[in-house]
């Protein structure tokens, strides 16, 4: 079954569902529904979530399963966030505690994590 168009092909509003239909048991609702917020995606986008999803969000997995680079992957996932209608917190500041530091650089001295990932970290970009 076909994605339902979100806009109007002759002017480009946005469309509305008026009414549901049970092909099972032939029952139909008709009213005035929300089509989601996930109606404003592309489906490369929609691709994108499900990936993102069963990666369980680690996007150095998105890295492997995709075959693009770590900016790349964070670029089309702050594309995602502002079609859904929110904005990325960039400027969100980050807190690691002084212990997660040593952690971290303990793990990049002893080879165990690479300066990109140990970078990645201190950022609170993955964990």
């Amino acid at each position: 079954m076909r994605s339902a168009p979100s806009l109007c092909p002759i002017c480009q509003s946005e469309l509305e569902v008026v009414r549901l239909h049970c092909s099972s048991c032939d029952t139909s609702l008709e009213g005035h529904f929300a089509m989601g917020q996930f109606s404003n995606l592309s489906q490369e986008q929609m691709e994108f979530v499900f990936t993102f999803v069963r990666c369980e969000g680690k996007i150095n997995r998105m890295e492997q399963e995709v075959g693009l680079s770590y900016p790349t992957i964070r670029n089309r996932l702050h594309e995602v966030i502002r079609a859904l209608g929110y904005e990325p917190g960039k400027d969100e500041p980050v807190d690691v505690t002084p212990e997660k530091r040593s952690v971290v650089l303990a793990d990049l001295e002893a080879g165990k994590i690479s300066a990109a990932d140990a970078m990645r970290i201190l950022r609170g970009e993955e964990e």
